[in-house]
Protein backbone atom coordinates (compact mmCIF):
# COMPACT_ATOMS: atom_id res chain seq x y z
CA UNK A 1 0.00 0.00 0.00
CA UNK A 2 1.47 3.70 -1.11
CA UNK A 3 -0.04 5.88 1.10
CA UNK A 4 0.41 9.95 1.24
CA UNK A 5 -0.12 12.78 4.05
CA UNK A 6 -1.37 15.79 2.09
CA UNK A 7 -0.86 19.39 3.50
CA UNK A 8 -3.98 21.08 2.59
CA UNK A 9 -5.39 24.53 2.63
CA UNK A 10 -9.13 25.45 3.64
CA UNK A 11 -10.90 27.03 1.17
CA UNK A 12 -11.50 30.89 1.31
CA UNK A 13 -13.90 33.40 -0.39
CA UNK A 14 -12.75 35.96 -2.90
CA UNK A 15 -14.61 39.52 -2.47
CA UNK A 16 -15.11 41.75 -5.07
CA UNK A 17 -14.21 45.20 -3.50
CA UNK A 18 -13.67 49.03 -4.02
CA UNK A 19 -9.92 48.58 -3.21
CA UNK A 20 -7.30 47.94 -4.73
CA UNK A 21 -4.88 45.46 -3.11
CA UNK A 22 -1.45 46.07 -2.48
CA UNK A 23 -0.17 43.01 -4.98
CA UNK A 24 -1.26 44.94 -7.68
CA UNK A 25 -0.38 48.15 -6.70
CA UNK A 26 3.03 46.59 -6.25
CA UNK A 27 2.96 45.20 -9.70
CA UNK A 28 2.68 48.82 -11.12
CA UNK A 29 -1.29 47.95 -12.31
CA UNK A 30 -1.50 52.00 -13.22
CA UNK A 31 0.98 51.61 -16.04
CA UNK A 32 -0.44 48.04 -17.22
CA UNK A 33 -1.30 47.68 -21.29
CA UNK A 34 -4.33 45.62 -21.43
CA UNK A 35 -4.16 43.16 -24.26
CA UNK A 36 -6.85 40.51 -25.71
CA UNK A 37 -7.00 37.03 -23.59
CA UNK A 38 -6.55 33.97 -25.94
CA UNK A 39 -7.84 31.11 -23.82
CA UNK A 40 -6.01 27.71 -24.53
CA UNK A 41 -5.06 23.76 -23.17
CA UNK A 42 -1.73 23.93 -21.81
CA UNK A 43 0.16 20.89 -23.45
CA UNK A 44 3.51 19.14 -23.25
CA UNK A 45 6.20 18.22 -26.11
CA UNK A 46 8.59 15.11 -25.16
CA UNK A 47 10.05 11.68 -26.13
CA UNK A 48 7.40 8.92 -27.25
CA UNK A 49 7.91 5.98 -29.46
CA UNK A 50 11.66 7.79 -30.22
CA UNK A 51 10.50 10.33 -31.49
CA UNK A 52 8.96 14.12 -30.39
CA UNK A 53 5.20 13.46 -29.52
CA UNK A 54 2.70 16.10 -28.54
CA UNK A 55 1.05 15.50 -24.88
CA UNK A 56 -2.54 15.83 -23.68
CA UNK A 57 -2.46 16.97 -20.40
CA UNK A 58 -4.74 13.87 -17.83
CA UNK A 59 -4.93 14.28 -14.41
CA UNK A 60 -5.64 11.36 -12.08
CA UNK A 61 -8.28 12.14 -9.67
CA UNK A 62 -9.85 10.43 -6.92
CA UNK A 63 -12.75 7.32 -7.22
CA UNK A 64 -15.90 8.56 -6.15
CA UNK A 65 -15.17 7.29 -2.58
CA UNK A 66 -12.48 8.73 -2.14
CA UNK A 67 -13.80 12.16 -3.51
CA UNK A 68 -16.51 11.70 -0.53
CA UNK A 69 -13.91 11.53 1.82
CA UNK A 70 -11.73 14.34 0.48
CA UNK A 71 -14.74 16.49 0.24
CA UNK A 72 -15.72 15.62 4.03
CA UNK A 73 -12.33 16.64 5.30
CA UNK A 74 -12.28 19.88 3.39
CA UNK A 75 -15.66 20.44 5.27
CA UNK A 76 -14.98 19.50 8.86
CA UNK A 77 -14.86 21.25 11.82
CA UNK A 78 -11.75 19.68 13.08
CA UNK A 79 -9.66 21.14 11.63
CA UNK A 80 -6.93 19.01 10.91
CA UNK A 81 -4.33 20.11 8.43
CA UNK A 82 -3.34 16.98 6.97
CA UNK A 83 -5.80 14.43 4.40
CA UNK A 84 -4.64 10.71 3.81
CA UNK A 85 -4.27 9.32 0.11
CA UNK A 86 -3.83 5.63 -0.16
CA UNK A 87 -2.63 6.37 -3.96
CA UNK A 88 -3.36 2.33 -5.06
CA UNK A 89 -6.92 2.56 -3.41
CA UNK A 90 -8.25 6.16 -3.94
CA UNK A 91 -7.83 6.97 -7.40
CA UNK A 92 -9.08 6.07 -11.10
CA UNK A 93 -7.01 4.17 -12.71
CA UNK A 94 -4.69 5.77 -15.85
CA UNK A 95 -3.50 4.40 -19.00
CA UNK A 96 -0.43 2.60 -19.38
CA UNK A 97 1.29 5.57 -21.29
CA UNK A 98 0.59 8.26 -18.42
CA UNK A 99 2.88 9.74 -16.88
CA UNK A 100 3.65 11.93 -13.85
CA UNK A 101 4.11 16.00 -14.18
CA UNK A 102 7.63 16.35 -13.94
CA UNK A 103 7.52 19.19 -11.36
CA UNK A 104 4.96 17.60 -8.86
CA UNK A 105 6.37 16.29 -5.80
CA UNK A 106 7.02 12.54 -5.69
CA UNK A 107 8.03 9.90 -2.34
CA UNK A 108 10.02 6.95 -3.24
CA UNK A 109 8.94 7.11 -7.04
CA UNK A 110 5.50 7.88 -6.48
CA UNK A 111 3.14 11.06 -7.48
CA UNK A 112 2.03 12.70 -4.52
CA UNK A 113 -1.57 14.21 -5.24
CA UNK A 114 -1.87 18.12 -4.78
CA UNK A 115 -4.22 20.04 -2.24
CA UNK A 116 -7.19 19.76 -4.63
CA UNK A 117 -6.49 15.92 -4.60
CA UNK A 118 -5.09 15.59 -8.25
CA UNK A 119 -2.11 14.02 -9.67
CA UNK A 120 -1.40 16.00 -13.07
CA UNK A 121 -0.41 14.00 -15.71
CA UNK A 122 0.60 13.73 -19.51
CA UNK A 123 -1.29 11.04 -22.32
CA UNK A 124 0.62 11.11 -25.68
CA UNK A 125 -1.72 12.03 -28.07
CA UNK A 126 -1.83 9.69 -30.92
CA UNK A 127 -3.04 10.28 -34.84
CA UNK A 128 -6.64 11.33 -35.54
CA UNK A 129 -7.28 11.15 -31.52
CA UNK A 130 -10.81 11.74 -31.24
CA UNK A 131 -10.64 12.70 -27.83
CA UNK A 132 -7.79 14.42 -28.45
CA UNK A 133 -9.07 15.72 -31.94
CA UNK A 134 -7.86 19.47 -31.46
CA UNK A 135 -4.59 18.22 -30.33
CA UNK A 136 -3.71 15.69 -32.77
CA UNK A 137 -4.78 18.39 -35.19
CA UNK A 138 -1.62 20.63 -35.04
CA UNK A 139 0.85 17.84 -35.04
CA UNK A 140 1.79 15.64 -38.16
CA UNK A 141 3.62 13.06 -36.96
CA UNK A 142 4.95 11.42 -40.50
CA UNK A 143 6.65 15.32 -41.40
CA UNK A 144 7.58 15.51 -37.58
CA UNK A 145 6.18 18.83 -38.24
CA UNK A 146 3.88 21.09 -35.80
CA UNK A 147 1.37 24.28 -37.13
CA UNK A 148 2.80 26.99 -34.60
CA UNK A 149 1.51 30.36 -34.03
CA UNK A 150 4.29 32.86 -33.90
CA UNK A 151 4.29 36.30 -31.81
CA UNK A 152 3.14 38.27 -34.90
CA UNK A 153 0.51 35.64 -36.07
CA UNK A 154 2.15 34.14 -38.44
CA UNK A 155 2.43 30.39 -38.83
CA UNK A 156 5.46 28.23 -39.02
CA UNK A 157 6.61 24.83 -39.18
CA UNK A 158 9.75 24.19 -36.25
CA UNK A 159 12.27 21.57 -36.71
CA UNK A 160 11.01 18.38 -34.73
CA UNK A 161 13.41 19.66 -30.98
CA UNK A 162 12.08 22.78 -30.96
CA UNK A 163 9.38 22.29 -28.23
CA UNK A 164 10.67 19.39 -26.57
CA UNK A 165 10.79 19.06 -23.03
CA UNK A 166 8.40 22.30 -23.18
CA UNK A 167 5.28 23.23 -22.72
CA UNK A 168 3.23 25.10 -25.18
CA UNK A 169 -0.54 25.82 -25.47
CA UNK A 170 -3.08 24.84 -28.03
CA UNK A 171 -5.32 28.00 -29.09
CA UNK A 172 -8.33 27.71 -31.47
CA UNK A 173 -7.59 30.28 -34.24
CA UNK A 174 -9.08 31.52 -37.49
CA UNK A 175 -7.34 29.48 -40.23
CA UNK A 176 -9.64 31.41 -42.78
CA UNK A 177 -7.23 34.12 -42.11
CA UNK A 178 -4.04 32.21 -43.31
CA UNK A 179 -4.61 30.65 -46.77
CA UNK A 180 -1.11 31.67 -48.20
CA UNK A 181 0.76 30.00 -44.57
CA UNK A 182 -1.33 26.80 -44.61
CA UNK A 183 0.50 23.76 -45.38
CA UNK A 184 -0.71 21.16 -47.64
CA UNK A 185 0.60 18.39 -44.47
CA UNK A 186 -2.05 19.75 -42.28
CA UNK A 187 -5.10 18.69 -44.81
CA UNK A 188 -7.49 15.72 -44.09
CA UNK A 189 -8.46 13.33 -46.64
CA UNK A 190 -10.27 15.26 -49.40
CA UNK A 191 -8.36 18.28 -49.23
CA UNK A 192 -10.68 19.74 -46.00
CA UNK A 193 -8.29 21.49 -43.22
CA UNK A 194 -7.96 20.13 -39.88
CA UNK A 195 -9.28 21.83 -36.71
CA UNK A 196 -8.70 25.04 -36.23
CA UNK A 197 -6.18 25.18 -33.87
CA UNK A 198 -2.65 25.69 -33.04
CA UNK A 199 0.05 25.67 -30.76
CA UNK A 200 1.50 29.09 -29.06
CA UNK A 201 4.46 29.78 -27.69
CA UNK A 202 5.70 28.13 -24.53
CA UNK A 203 3.97 29.77 -20.95
CA UNK A 204 5.52 28.84 -17.44
CA UNK A 205 3.15 26.64 -15.01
Amino acid sequence: MTGFATTIQRPFKVLATETISHKALDADIYSAIPTEKVDGTCCYVTTYKDQPYLWARLDRKPNKQAEKRFKNFLHSKENPKEFFWNVEEDFKPAPECWIPAKEIEQINGNPVPDENGHIPGWVPVEKNNKQYCWHSSVVNYEFEIALVLKHHLGLCWPIPDTYMNSKPVIINMNLNKCDSAFDIRFREPGGQRSKGASLCQEIST
